[in-house]
């Protein structure tokens, strides 16, 4: 009975965590369904929309350097609703539409909540929830759960827009429904979540202090290498998932897809693959592979393959809908790898008294690719208009798949290692 109790109290905490994980971005990613109306009402060029975003992804990148100390100083009871609800209040502010370089300051204080004091959070917390044979299902229905409340907070927001008019109203109206939907969410993650026990002594049982057994951690995770092995498998992954962006200007251009099957298109790629792909994944990690790391070596090897074949393909002289099915297809790959490239921080043997500076070192790498590859495929798309152009993305998405390969490869190598090493431990302690 205690054990029933122990699982059902695990999966609703995970739900309790999946309803704050799929409301933080979205005021900081606004732009994924009203980036014409922020232009118009903010007043802002493609250019000014671009460096808002770099804005954000710089102080994401380098914010994991500090949250590795405070992913673990305090209590996901408190981090999680204060950074939702300093988006919620930030939001407020947004609906005054303020001018370009206060929207700059806005971006970054979205950075700073999201990303350093909530994200790192919620993957300590959730893999700190399930064992090491369940890592791949608790991430896999994480980002499945995150994908269903993406899906109707989105569209509650845009039923909110058009009900108002779509114009400057419809706009603040949506983004106080997301400010005020953050703040409630907030309010109920305070009530659910535990406390985290946060301990204040070191291994031989001595008191030390809070800030320096932090400290201590983060340096101690720093100088793992099985933490940079995971870091680079999720860049690896990141920078793959970065280029399906450009499947959609692809069908348009290449394939002549019809503009309203372009927007049904966006839906299901952002939407429904991040709902398939997550408990796919996790099922194939946990259950038909054993293991996120051969999963994911295996993932890098068929989407390159896939890619191959794409590159190959008469584009010119297919139908359709063969172009939308097939990269649909290979975003689904895509997507079942993002679902579980947290997991191996749990197969590499990664201590889970420093899981919050382990996943902030994996964070900080591995989501680095925002900051340089959406200017990389475009360029190439500019540089090289057409077919041409797009085979250059397509190219690079097959080295990246490439590189995710040796790298998942070398982490399997390190996973064995560890399981030979705990058995052999296993086996003396049986004979002692």
């Amino acid at each position: 009975m205690t054990n029933q109790n122990n699982n059902m109290k695990k999966w609703f905490t995970l739900a309790v965590l999946i309803l704050g994980g799929g409301t933080v971005f979205k005021l900081p990613w606004l732009k994924d369904a009203f980036y014409v109306p922020m232009m118009d009402y903010f007043h802002l060029t493609h250019t000014q929309m671009g460096f808002t975003l770099s804005v954000y992804a710089f102080i994401q990148t380098f914010g994991y350097l500090i949250s590795m100390y405070v992913a673990d100083r305090f209590s996901k009871k408190k981090l999680m609703p204060v950074a939702l609800i300093g988006i919620g209040a930030t939001g407020f502010y947004l609906t005054t539409f303020p001018s370009y370089y206060e929207i700059l300051v806005i971006w970054g204080l979205f950075a700073l909540f999201a990303e350093i004091a909530f994200w790192p959070v919620l993957i300590k917390s959730v893999r700190l929830l399930g064992d090491s044979d369940e890592q791949g299902r608790m991430f896999g229905f994480l980002e499945a759960g995150r994908g269903v409340i993406d899906t109707v907070i989105a569209f509650a927001a845009l039923g909110i827009f058009k009900w108002l008019g779509e114009g400057a109203a419809g706009l603040r109206g949506a983004i106080l429904f997301f400010s005020i939907t953050m703040i409630v969410i907030a309010i109920i993650l305070y009530f659910l979540l535990e406390d985290d026990v946060i301990s204040a002594v070191d291994e031989q049982g001595q008191k030390v202090n809070k800030n320096k057994a932090a400290l201590e951690g983060a340096l101690k995770a720093v100088k793992m290498p099985e933490i940079w092995v995971v870091a680079f498998t999720i860049f690896s992954v990141y920078s793959v998932y970065i280029g399906l962006t450009y499947f959609i200007p692809f069908l348009k251009d290449i394939y002549g897809i019809p503009v309203a099957l372009v927007g049904a298109y966006g839906i299901i790629n952002q939407y429904g693959l991040k709902m398939l792909g997550g408990p796919i994944g996790g099922f194939l990690a946990d259950k038909k592979f054993k293991s996120p790391s051969k999963y994911l070596r295996v993932a890098f090897a068929a989407s390159i393959i896939g890619m191959i074949i794409f590159i190959l393909l008469p584009h010119q002289h297919l139908n359709v809908y063969f172009g939308v099915i097939f990269t649909l297809a290979f975003g689904a790959i895509i997507f079942t790898q993002r679902a579980v490239f947290f997991a191996p921080i749990e197969e590499v043997g990664i201590p889970r008294e420093i899981s919050g500076a382990a996943v902030s070192i994996a964070c900080l790498v591995g989501y680095a690719p925002s900051m340089f590859a959406f200017t990389l495929y475009g360029s190439m798309l500019d540089r090289s208009p057409g077919m041409e152009g797009y085979r250059h993305v397509f190219l690079t998405m097959i080295a990246f798949a490439a590189l995710g390969f040796l790298i998942s490869s070398y982490l399997v190598k390190v996973v064995n290692k560890k399981k030979a090493l705990q058995q052999d431990s296993e086996s003396n302690q049986i004979k002692a």
